[in-house]
């Protein structure tokens, strides 16, 4: 039988073969093959127990597309959840987020939840802030269910990874986009405005005709060392235009005088939200290679 590996837990991965979910195994042949079976997989299957609905996963299908992280596979598309307010959004994790799934070559959708409690309009901000990152952005609420139609709109004809990180309503949105599987939510914390990661594994779940979103656990941090300070500003595509303007062939936008890019932030038709968020990350990886090599020097003595 042919299905799709809908969730993966403990080496058990549970296969939806059209209504009826399998718990199977993966055949020893993908150890020594050094293959392990994602969520996401189309796969075949051998039936060891109908009754009992237990399988065996016998081949895997090829894929059309891998995720490192999220390790999932057969992808197309990757949405992020940030709320509005509370807790308030982390803007350098959002871009690192970005920088991944371009890395990825995925594309991505940007949403802002909890629009029932932008009582100061940041939303629309926030939308403009990423209105030239290369993603399509909008703003949602879980609560009452507005903007919800335009994201499912989005996600129809899709397999799409959710992610964000935790306490901003990924949960809520989830249940809003489906029905079958109702997924646990938390409650944010008072103190210190952060939420309860209720995701514990990731989970394929049917919206719609050939239409599916994947939720993934919970981020806080996304490092970007194996990324080069100069390939940074190519996931930043609201640079591009200005860079025709930089004085300076290979301008890293940071310390040089006559940057185009600079200017641009100057007049505001870059957000200066997202040039901040581009020379900590550009300080970041240069302090990380200046880091390697100080240890292959010392390595030598």
């Amino acid at each position: 039988m042919r299905g799709r590996i809908i969730k993966g837990i403990a080496g058990f991965y549970y296969v939806r073969c059209g209504d009826k979910v399998y718990e199977c195994k993966a055949k020893g042949v993908f150890r020594k093959d050094n293959r392990k079976p994602l969520v996401g997989d189309r796969v075949e299957m051998d039936v060891l127990d109908e009754a009992g609905a237990l399988g065996n996963i016998s081949e895997l299908a090829p894929r059309d597309s891998e995720l490192i992280r999220p390790a999932v596979a057969n992808v197309d598309q990757a949405l992020v959840i940030f709320a509005i307010v509370k807790p308030q959004p982390n803007f350098n994790l959002l871009d690192r987020f970005l920088i991944m799934m371009g890395r990825q070559e995925t594309d991505c959708i940007i949403c802002f939840n909890k629009a029932d409690m932008d009582e100061e309009g940041l939303g629309e901000k926030y939308l403009q802030v990423y209105s030239g990152c290369g993603c399509r952005t909008l703003t949602v609420s879980a609560k009452e269910g507005t903007g919800i139609e335009e994201l499912k709109n989005l996600l129809a004809g899709h397999t799409t990874a959710v992610a964000g990180p935790s306490g901003v309503g990924k949960s809520s949105v989830i249940n809003c986009l489906q029905s079958s599987v109702i997924m646990e939510t938390g409650e944010i914390s008072t103190k210190i405005e952060r939420g309860k990661h209720t995701t514990r594994h990731s989970e394929l779940i049917a919206i719609g005709e050939d239409s599916y979103i994947l939720d993934t656990p919970g981020f806080s941090s996304l490092g970007l060392f194996d990324l080069e300070k100069e390939e940074l500003a190519g996931f930043y595509p609201e640079f591009a235009p200005h860079e025709k303007y930089c004085r300076f062939g290979g301008c890293a936008h940071i310390g040089e005088r006559d940057c185009g890019v600079k200017a641009a932030v100057e007049e505001g038709a870059v957000a200066r939200l997202r040039y901040d968020n581009y020379c900590l990350l550009y300080e970041e990886l240069a302090q990380a290679r200046q880091g390697e090599r100080n240890r292959k020097q010392r390595g030598r003595y």
